[in-house]
């Protein structure tokens, strides 16, 4: 009679363990198929996002679709290059000139301030736009500049934006190229024309170090082209500077 108790017990008690098991295994598997879940809406949110972002550049940039020659695009000028090096403000020989006067609206080459615009950002507006004396460095260090008329910047915003996205993607920008608005302080663009471009184009010999061929690269557009501005990057690319290698 003992031996049959003992023998119940053990089976009640191995009854027990393996319903404590089986209960484990179910909440095991409920938490994997609840971890698997949220891996999956964290995954298929982050991939909704991407889609999204991609589809309103997509979608701004389809603003700026049309060609040069719709958007009003004048053909390119060639200015004479002057200013290499030329710097003033602080740390220079002129510390305590700020402004410079340019022959062309917007500038294409000149004398500028000893610092350019370092920021890592490559859309402005009115309320944050670097001096135009310290783009002029930029463009000695191989930037293209697209200056806009203050006017459109509230409706063009999320275009400028995917612009910059696409543009500076491109090996001939190498993330040199910057949207910023025209001081119109400085001087009215042409009648009719709310966009301008403009490089400091120059050859460097990579042996001796020597530039030539410098000159002032312009177009300027009553409308925004995607199509202009990556032809315009083409045509005068990163390399094609004055001082390309500086930042």
């Amino acid at each position: 009679m003992a031996r049959e108790s003992t023998r119940a017990r053990r089976e009640r008690l191995a009854e027990m363990q393996a319903r404590q098991k089986a209960a484990e295994r179910r909440r095991l598997v409920a938490l994997v198929l609840a971890s698997a879940f949220v891996a999956l809406a964290i995954a298929g949110g982050v991939a909704w996002a991407i889609v999204n972002d991609r589809n309103q550049r997509q979608a701004a940039l389809d603003r700026a679709s049309g060609t040069a020659a719709s958007a009003g695009c004048d053909p390119v000028i060639t200015d004479p290059a002057s200013g290499g090096s030329d710097h003033f403000g602080p740390g220079s020989n002129k510390p305590d000139q700020t402004k410079a006067t340019y022959p062309t609206i917007p500038p294409s080459s000149g004398p500028h301030l000893s610092t350019p615009a370092l920021s890592e950002r490559r859309v402005y507006t009115t309320a944050d736009a670097p001096s135009v004396e310290s783009l002029v460095h930029n463009l000695e260090h191989g930037y293209t500049i697209l200056w806009y008329d203050p006017s459109v910047e509230k409706s063009e915003a999320a275009t400028f934006d995917a612009l910059a996205k696409q543009v500076n993607a491109m090996p001939e920008a190498a993330n040199k190229f910057i949207i910023t608005p025209w001081d119109t302080s400085r001087g009215a663009f042409p009648a009719g024309k709310k966009y301008a471009l403009t490089h400091w184009f120059a050859k460097v010999d990579q042996a001796t170090g020597k530039i030539s061929d410098q000159a002032g690269k312009r177009q300027l557009c009553s409308g925004l082209s995607a199509a202009a501005v990556e032809s315009f990057v083409k045509a005068n690319p990163w390399s094609a500077a004055p001082e390309p290698g500086a930042a």
